[in-house]
């Protein structure tokens, strides 16, 4: 069975969460620079590497695993991952443009949250697809303790 509707939300979501991603991380050029770094942060090329692998593994799930669950679930991984998108995107306003290092760390670990929640969901349309979705797990985790290092040391 083919569930296009969900899957067409899932992957507009992927791309309007890539394509906004970055949006507001020039507004205030030198200020990201200027942040006390964590003593744990892994380089920038770490960066530029695990959020093209996260788009695509969260597009390579919702065209597989979203595309061919019965519609039900697949409509509750999409919201689950509407949410976490949601959220991921507050991280960057308000980390970005009114610095608000606090409100962006909780709103990061609610993505954070919602995404290990969305890998439970997905595992259990696919397996296979829950793995593929753990790096992207991974990672928001790290940026997690990042950002509340940030509002710690900022």
């Amino acid at each position: 069975m083919t569930t296009w509707a969900p899957t067409l939300a899932w992957c507009a979501l992927v791309v309007v969460f890539a394509a906004l991603a970055n949006v507001w991380n020039g507004h205030d050029p030198g200020w990201y620079d200027a942040l006390r770094r964590p003593s744990f942060q892994p380089p920038d090329v770490v960066f530029g590497l695990m959020w093209p692998l996260s788009f695509a593994l969260l597009l390579v799930v919702g065209l597989t695993a979203v595309r061919t669950a019965p519609t039900d679930a697949a409509w509750t991984a999409t919201g689950v991952l509407a949410a976490s998108v949601v959220l991921a995107l507050g991280w960057a306003w308000l980390f970005y443009v009114p610095h608000h290092l606090a409100g962006a760390a909780a709103c990061l670990a609610g993505a954070a949250a919602l995404t290990w929640a969305l890998l439970v969901v997905v595992a259990r349309l696919e397996p296979w697809a829950g793995l593929a979705l753990a790096p992207y797990a991974l990672w928001l985790t790290v940026a997690t303790a990042l950002s509340v290092s940030y509002a710690k040391l900022g």
